[in-house]
């Protein structure tokens, strides 16, 4: 009778020594090379695991070797992807499953340990991306006048008005905005912002914004160094997302907004506004910095909702239906 595999402590899941050797090498190289997050590398473990484990019972109850995982052909993972979409999971979880099983293979493959290559003949599963969620155009501007006012320290909330009115002036992802240099402060016409991929883009800059910004900057009570963060908390350090992120959620929170009203959403009504009010979805793909049109059109699904829902409120013979 076969001996079971012992389980390893560090893993949480039965494995051949060979597999469990190389595991744990592969642990540490995305721990230490990769710098991933503890969150990432606990999903990939357990995505991972639960590959394993689907091979162990599908060889009778014995865990693979390291020569059984180089041996695999593409209708062994196909079954497993199929076993996942039979179990009801939906195309976000099977992707992610798919994506921490190609790291090991590649990580396996790229160190000379084994070499297959069916996992890499795999179709991704489609991904439905929600659409975007953006604000009303009157709760975007409730929002940053809300945004200034009930505060202790009548700073902060010029701070948080310059920040979200940026977003949504200017359409910058949250990481952007927190990036910015006190020397590459919008107060002029034009803001040079460097996006995902280092790809530099210029954004025009509304007087609203650097209005805002100019109003942060001098109330501000610390030294904004030219070097240093535009944006500080109330240490005087880089302000952190997180912490914007806070402040949103307490005012959604008395503004009676859903928990789609994130900092992120100003971002989305920004094009969506834009898109409304005629503009080119090439350019606003610019001003967004989306490397794919494809992402930009995204937009398009909301404003043609929304102009559905305004045709279904307001025609006669809609109401009457």
């Amino acid at each position: 009778m076969t001996e079971p595999a012992p389980i390893s402590p560090s893993l949480g899941f039965s494995a051949k020594p060979d597999v469990q050797d190389v595991l744990a090498h592969w642990r540490r190289w995305m721990e230490s090379e990769k710098a991933v997050s503890p969150h990432t590398l606990s999903a990939y473990t357990a995505d991972v695991g639960e590959f394993l484990r689907f091979l162990t019972e599908f060889r009778g109850g014995s865990p693979p070797s390291l020569n059984d995982l180089g041996e695999l052909k593409a209708a062994d993972f196909r079954a497993w992807m199929s076993r996942q979409a039979m179990d009801g999971l939906v195309g976000a979880s099977r992707a992610r499953k798919l994506a921490a099983v190609r790291n090991l293979f590649r990580w396996m493959d790229r160190s000379g340990r084994l070499h297959n290559p069916a996992v890499a003949t795999l179709a991704t599963p489609k991904v439905k991306r929600p659409a975007p969620r953006p604000l009303t155009e009157i709760d975007a501007d409730r929002l940053l006048e809300e945004a200034e006012r009930d505060r202790e320290d009548p700073w902060v909330g010029k701070r948080d008005r310059a920040l979200f009115t940026l977003l949504y002036g200017c359409g910058l992802r949250i990481s952007e905005a927190l990036g910015l240099m006190r020397k590459d402060a919008p107060l002029g016409d034009t803001l040079r912002v460097t996006g995902k991929g280092r790809k530099d883009r210029m954004i025009p800059v509304l007087p609203a914004v650097t209005e805002a910004v100019r109003a942060y900057i001098e109330s501000c009570p610390f030294t904004l160094a030219p070097d240093g963060p535009l944006f500080v908390g109330t240490r005087g350090g880089r302000l952190n997302a997180s912490v914007a992120q806070h402040q949103m959620q307490k005012l959604r929170a008395l503004m009676g907004m859903p928990d789609s009203a994130t900092p992120h959403a100003l971002r989305h009504s920004f094009a969506t506004h834009l898109l409304a009010d005629g503009g080119d979805l090439r350019a606003i793909q610019d001003l967004l910095g989306h490397a794919s049109l494809s992402t930009t059109q995204r937009y398009t699904d909301v404003e043609n909702e929304q102009l559905m829902n305004v045709y279904r409120n307001a025609h006669p013979r809609a109401r009457k239906g």
